[in-house]
């Protein structure tokens, strides 16, 4: 009987239709779906109802009748194309698609299908491109950002992909062109960390390589809003800030070398007026009181990096002279800053000398004599001046300032020392009861006895003062201090000591079988010290880097030749290899002068203390920014000692460590990896790819992936009768994944910088489109980004072997990967993957469907 009356409705919803009354046919239709369990006649029923549906423009729920329909009968043509017209409305065009190439495999003759199928392919192809483009992608990014009522966690996404977006020349200038620059500056106004993060990092990539919008943003940011966000104590803010005016810095002065096309390339803008406005007020940050220590040393890091010239063959210095003019007292003023005293600045540990790096780095860029005597009578004026004898805290600032100019260029710091009263308040400092008199005085004391003439005076005048400071004081700094400057003599009693204090001595391995015939035959067998032990080492060690040994050390490196023997420069290198063991005490070597104390002893002395010195900075290097380690020139003088520790008769771990040092100097700039390279040091290298020990080869692996951004390095892959570029390639494939990552990265770079390349991978192995397609599957997502980059550059290089890599299961990962929402971690990964698909497409290999 429900049957019957189920039918009976089904009838009456059809004349319902007919008359165009889909609400009733509707109503009809449901009350018949109750009624039946046939399934014929569900499918009918459900199917008329996605009709009606349709006609309402009810489509969600046209959409689900029809697939309701379908689940009963996955042939039934009516159903599946009244879905895909349902999916159509939708904007679902990639299902809607399917439904409609069903129902055309079911009906080939069907015209209605085959205009469908067309229309389809058109509006999906489009929304692709438009999917893809960055006109789209950037005006999402802004609706999320300027909607108040978008969830945090939105926004801050949006904010981070937008940093992403401002890094490509395209995306950055589609968020220019799209009122990017306002809309940024609100992000600033939020005050919330996230947020002024990544509008910072947004629009440091603006500012990269474009002359133009750096002008434009500098303008509207404004200088002193810059500023005082470097300012603030948050490291990250910082530092992010001052990458920030370093773009704007470079792309300033042209330093970003970055090919420019269209309206860019012929602009021609005077930049000095803004160059000059920085410059200030850097120079302005250093006496403030409102700025951290972090602002304080990234506003030094910008005139170290900035004002000197880079090549002294360049006539122009004068930055370096308006800097003198106008900052050199600020300058002054950083150095002479006693942290013990209420009135200092905020500092960090680095301050004082990347201060003292500044005026050694002006002074250096000075071309005359005229220029020299100019800067000494402000460095002379500004001592004397401080000089009060009713305010001890100015002497303080003036004895520290001398002791900060010589740590820097010790030529002027000691014709200061001969200033009416500086020597004698040295040492008149040393009698006071104060124990931050006392460290100021001895410290500068320290640096004023490295010359035989100096110390002479300093043994006449003070000896006794000091030795009564050693012998009162419980303040292990100054006892320490006082002990390296008593006595000219004592260079080698004092090394001794410390060597003997951080057991640097080398140990000879005990071969156990050898201990146990000493025993049987009755031989004395030496124990060990308890105290020897490396948890009593690792207790003195800190100690005496607390109490300050590596300013004494520095100290004693610049003694006269007469009294600093090669025995001495051995013992001394032992001492400081011992006391960079271990990488968390390597920033405080570094801040009190110990890698620029290294240099020399690696290059001269014993065969000895030369490598030891070497093994040293390589532990530094390998960690530590070089241009705080070794600031200046004195960078280049480390590679020799480091390329020299990659002689197979050094140990493995001399070896690894040399290896870690290049690869952090090689990532600085060109002109160090032109060192490395003319050191010769590209074979040892190369070998230690070859080599069983994992971390030598991935150490190697990674020192190569920064040395073939160079020329020179790019030039002996292209040869000929060579299997370096089978090398990489193989690499790439390694199980262990910081090799295949470093290794990815060089052959990313190499095939990107040459299509030869790009042919000549696909020869040196049969496995390389099996590697290939590992790494842009990798779970690593660096690694997987490497991969897709060669994938891209493969892809872009020739056409034959595009086609070659859509003919392959490549295709489908990079359709995979492309389809995903980029988050911020995997932005890159998605973005680069789509690029490869629209490169495919822009070859007419592939249509855009889903």
């Amino acid at each position: 009987m429900a049957e019957v009356e189920a039918v009976q409705l089904k009838e009456e919803g059809n004349r319902h239709f007919q008359l165009q009354d889909y609400k009733a046919a509707t109503k009809s239709y449901s009350q018949a779906l109750k009624l039946t369990k046939d399934k014929a006649l569900l499918a009918t029923l459900y199917r008329n109802r996605a009709a009606c549906g349709l006609k309402t423009e009810s489509y969600v729920q046209a959409a689900s009748d029809a697939s309701r329909a379908i689940d009963i009968n996955s042939s039934d043509i009516k159903a599946l194309y009244r879905r895909c017209q349902a999916l159509e409305h939708l904007g679902k065009l990639d299902q809607a698609f399917k439904d409609v190439q069903r129902c055309a495999t079911l009906e080939p003759r069907n015209q209605n299908f085959q205009e469908t199928l067309r229309r389809l392919n058109t509006s999906i192809q489009e929304k692709l491109r438009v999917q893809f483009s960055t006109d789209s992608r950037v005006q999402k990014m802004f609706e999320i950002l300027l909607d108040e009522n978008s969830e945090a966690d939105k926004r801050e996404k949006a904010a981070n992909n937008l940093i992403v977006l401002g890094r490509e020349e395209a995306g950055a200038e589609k968020i220019f062109q799209n009122n990017g620059v306002a809309l940024l500056l609100q992000l600033l106004d939020t005050k919330k960390p996230e947020l002024v993060l990544a509008a910072v990092r947004t629009l440091s990539g603006m500012c990269s390589g474009h002359q133009a919008r750096a002008t434009v943003i500098l303008h509207a940011v404004w200088i002193d809003r810059i500023c005082s966000l470097m300012a603030v104590k948050n490291e990250e803010m910082s530092l992010a800030v001052c990458n920030l005016l370093q773009a704007i810095i470079d792309s300033l002065s042209g330093e970003d070398k970055r090919a420019h096309r269209g309206k860019e390339e012929a602009l021609v803008l005077d930049t000095k007026k803004d160059l000059k406005q920085i410059t200030s007020h850097l120079l302005d940050m250093l006496v403030s009181k409102k700025v951290s220590g972090q602002g304080r040393d990234q506003a030094l890091n910008l005139l170290n990096k900035n004002v000197p010239r880079k090549d002294l063959a360049i006539h122009d210095n004068s930055r370096t002279i308006y800097v003198v003019d106008n900052g050199l007292r600020k300058i002054l003023k950083v150095v002479g800053q006693v942290p013990d005293l209420p009135s200092c600045l905020p500092l960090t540990d680095n301050t004082r000398m990347l201060a003292s790096i500044l005026i050694n780095k002006l002074y250096d860029d000075l071309r005359c004599d005229p220029e020299r005597d100019h800067f000494r009578k402000i460095c002379e004026e500004y001592i004397t001046g401080k000089f009060d004898p009713q305010d001890m805290d100015k002497n303080l600032n003036a004895i520290q300032t001398v002791s900060g100019i010589l740590q820097g260029p010790f030529d002027l710091g000691n014709q200061l020392l001969g200033l009416k009263g500086v020597m004698e308040m040295m040492v008149a400092l040393c009698g006071s009861e104060r124990e931050t008199d006392q460290l100021v005085a001895v410290e500068a004391l320290i640096h004023a006895s490295t010359k035989l003439s100096r110390a002479t005076f300093i043994i006449t005048n003070g000896v006794s003062l000091l030795k009564q400071i050693y012998k009162t004081t419980k303040n292990e700094k100054i006892k320490i201090r006082t002990l390296v400057t008593s006595d000219k003599t004592i260079l080698y009693s004092v090394a001794t000591t410390l060597v003997n204090c951080t057991n640097s001595y080398d140990v000879k391995e005990v071969i156990p079988e050898l201990v146990q015939l000493a025993k049987f035959s009755k031989q004395h067998v030496p124990e060990e010290h308890p105290k020897d032990k490396k948890d009593f080492i690792d207790m003195r060690v800190k100690r005496l880097l607390k109490a300050g040994v590596i300013s004494a050390l520095a100290c004693m490196v610049k003694a006269d030749s007469a009294i600093l023997t090669d025995q001495t420069k051995e013992l001394l290198a032992r001492v400081f290899l011992a006391l960079c063991d271990n990488p968390k005490d390597r920033g405080t070597i570094v801040a009190q002068g110990g890698g620029k104390a290294l240099i020399p002893l690696a290059l001269e002395g014993t065969d000895v203390g030369k490598v030891k010195a070497a093994h040293a900075l390589a532990k530094i290097a390998a960690v530590s920014n070089p241009d705080i380690a070794f600031p200046g020139e004195r960078v280049y003088e480390v590679v020799r000692p480091l390329v020299r520790l990659l002689d197979t008769q050094r140990d493995g771990l001399q070896n690894y460590e040399a290896l870690l040092g290049l690869t952090n100097l090689s990532g600085r700039s060109d002109k160090l990896r032109q060192k490395i390279f003319k050191e010769r040091a590209l074979p040892d290298i190369e070998n230690y790819m070859f080599e069983n020990h994992d971390q030598l080869r991935q150490a190697a692996t990674e020192c190569m992936c920064n040395m073939v951004l160079h020329k020179e390095v790019q030039e002996r892959f292209l040869a000929d009768g060579n299997d370096r570029l089978k090398l990489v390639v193989l690499l790439c494939g390694e199980d262990d994944d910081k090799v295949q990552n470093a290794a990815a990265g060089a052959l990313a770079m190499l095939t990107a910088a040459h299509k030869k390349l790009c042919l000549k991978m696909t020869q040196v192995t049969t496995q390389w489109l099996e590697i290939l397609q590992r790494l842009c599957l990798h779970d690593q997502l660096s690694v997987q980004h490497r991969g897709l980059v060669i994938a891209y550059n493969l892809l872009a290089a020739d056409a034959e072997l595009a086609k070659k890599l859509v003919e392959s299961e490549l295709l489908e990962i990079l359709t995979v990967v492309g389809k995903q929402e980029p988050d911020e971690k995997k932005a890159e990964v998605v973005q680069t993957a789509r690029e490869c698909l629209i490169k495919c497409m822009d070859y007419g290999f592939i249509k855009p469907v889903s």
